[in-house]
C-alpha cells in the first residue's frame, strides 16, 4: 500500500473515532490515539491553551506513558512561556500570511521546524525547542512533532506525537501530515462544541439559563436509581413565583421576564449551597432544586433561605414553596412521579396558606393526605403533575 493511501485512510479512522465518541474524554482520546496510529508514534497528547491562565493543560496523554503521566491528568499543565511558539511564534507566521505548521524537535539536537517553501518567517529559537527536548529526554523519548490546533482563526491547543529513542525522526513530510491531521482534529472538536451546544440547549430555559424540566426528569430518574443502590437522600425543591401574572398584567412582559430571571439567579445562588444540586426552571412561574446527598433538614433550611430572599425581590410577592425529601417519612419512593407529586402538594399547601416558609411533606399532616386526592373539582387549582384519579387512596379533607 502506498504512503498516500495508508495516510488517507489513518485520516478517515481518525475522524470516525472521534465522530463514534460520546463524552470529551473520549473524544480527546480518538483524537490523540489515531494522529499517534497515523504518525507511527508511540505516545501522542492533546492540550488546550487557556488563555486566561497563560497555560497548556493537558487533556490526555494516549499510548506509552512514562512513569507519573496520567491518561486524563487533572492538574498536568505547562506556562506558556515554556513553550512559547503557541503564543508568539505562530502569531508572527499568521501576520506574516502563512499557515500555521507543525515543528519537530529531537533529544539529539535542538532542531528548528523544516518549512515548506510557502513559509519563510524565522523559526523558533534553540532556547524555544529547549523545553520540548528537555521533556523529551526526562520521559525517555527520541523525537516529537508538535502541531497547532487551530478552531475559528484561533490558537486552540497542540497535537503532540512522539517516537521513543531508535526510531526514525520526524522529517517534513511526518510534520506537514501532523498539520493535516490537527486540522481533522480541530475539524472534529468544532463539530462537537456544535453537539455540545444542542445539547446544552435542549436541557437550558432560555430565559433562565437553568436546567430545563427535561434535564430535572433526567436528573430525578438518576438520582433516585442511586437512592435505591445506597439509600442517598433526594430531595425536591418546588417553587411558584408569586404575583408574576399581577407583574405581567401592570407593568409588562419584559419586566416579568426580569423578574423570572432575577428570581432564577436567586435560585442558582441559594442551590449552590447544597453541593451538587441542580436548579431549574419546570416553566411558566414554577421552578425547583434537585439534590442527592445532603441530609433532608439541610435542604429544609436551604429553602427557607430561598424563601426570604425571594420575598426581598422588587416587585416580586414571594415565592410558595414546598419541599419532599426521602430523608423525611414519606414512604418509598418508586418513581420521580411520587416525589413530584408530593412536592407539589407540599408547595400547594404553602400557597394555600401564603406560608412566608416552606412546607415539607411528611412533616405537615396534611400534604401526604393532598398527595394522594385528586382535585374534588376541575375548577380546582391542585393539578399535580402525574396525579390520576386511579391514584387516590383516601378521600380528602379540610384540615
Amino acid at each position: 500500500m502506498m504512503a498516500e493511501d495508508r495516510r488517507l485512510r489513518a485520516v478517515v479512522a481518525l475522524a470516525q473515532a472521534m465522530a463514534a465518541a460520546h463524552t470529551p474524554r473520549e473524544f480527546w482520546r480518538a483524537a490523540a490515539l489515531g494522529a499517534c496510529h497515523a504518525l507511527a508514534g508511540s505516545f501522542a497528547a492533546l492540550s488546550v491553551w487557556e488563555r486566561e491562565l497563560g497555560r497548556l493543560k493537558v487533556l490526555v496523554n494516549a499510548g506509552e506513558r512514562a512513569a507519573g503521566e496520567e491518561e486524563f491528568p487533572e492538574s498536568e499543565t505547562y506556562p506558556v512561556n515554556r513553550f512559547p511558539e503557541i503564543t508568539e511564534f505562530l502569531h508572527e507566521r499568521w501576520a506574516g500570511g502563512g499557515e500555521p505548521d507543525a515543528w519537530v524537535a529531537t533529544v539529539e539536537e535542538p532542531a528548528p521546524p523544516a518549512h515548506s517553501h510557502r513559509h519563510q518567517k524565522a523559526p523558533p529559537t534553540d532556547e524555544v525547542l529547549w523545553g520540548r527536548v528537555a521533556a523529551l529526554r526526562r520521559r525517555g523519548r527520541g523525537c516529537c512533532v508538535v502541531a497547532p490546533i487551530v478552531l475559528h482563526g484561533r490558537a486552540w491547543g497542540e497535537l503532540y506525537v512522539a517516537r521513543p529513542p531508535g526510531a526514525p525522526v520526524f522529517d517534513r513530510d511526518d510534520a506537514d501530515f501532523a498539520t493535516v491531521l490537527a486540522s481533522v482534529v480541530a475539524s472534529g472538536i468544532a463539530q462537537n462544541e456544535r453537539l455540545e451546544e444542542v445539547r446544552r440547549l435542549a436541557f437550558t430555559d432560555p430565559l433562565t439559563g437553568l436546567a430545563n424540566r427535561r434535564a430535572v426528569d433526567i436528573r430525578l430518574d438518576e438520582a433516585l436509581e442511586r437512592h435505591r443502590t445506597d439509600s442517598s437522600v433526594v430531595s425536591l425543591v418546588v417553587c411558584d413565583l408569586n404575583g408574576l401574572k399581577r407583574v405581567n398584567d401592570t407593568h409588562g412582559h419584559a419586566v416579568g421576564d426580569r423578574l423570572l430571571e432575577r428570581f432564577g439567579s436567586v435560585l442558582s445562588l441559594c442551590g449552590a449551597m447544597l453541593p451538587g444540586t441542580l436548579a431549574a426552571r419546570l416553566g411558566g412561574d414554577e421552578f425547583c432544586l434537585v439534590s442527592v446527598g445532603p441530609a433532608a433538614d439541610e435542604v429544609v433550611r436551604v429553602a427557607d433561605e430561598l424563601c426570604v430572599r425571594a420575598g426581598e425581590l422588587e416587585l416580586g410577592e414571594g415565592v410558595a414553596c414546598g419541599v419532599a425529601s426521602t430523608g423525611d417519612p414519606i414512604g418509598q419512593v418508586r418513581s420521580a412521579r411520587r416525589l413530584f407529586r408530593l412536592a407539589d402538594a407540599a408547595q400547594y399547601r404553602a400557597k394555600a396558606a401564603r406560608s412566608p416558609k416552606p412546607v415539607v411533606a411528611g412533616r405537615d399532616g396534611t400534604v401526604m393526605r393532598l398527595a394522594d386526592t385528586p382535585p374534588r373539582s376541575p375548577h380546582e387549582r391542585r393539578a399535580f403533575r402525574g396525579v390520576r384519579p386511579e391514584d387516590a387512596t383516601e378521600p380528602w379533607s379540610e384540615p
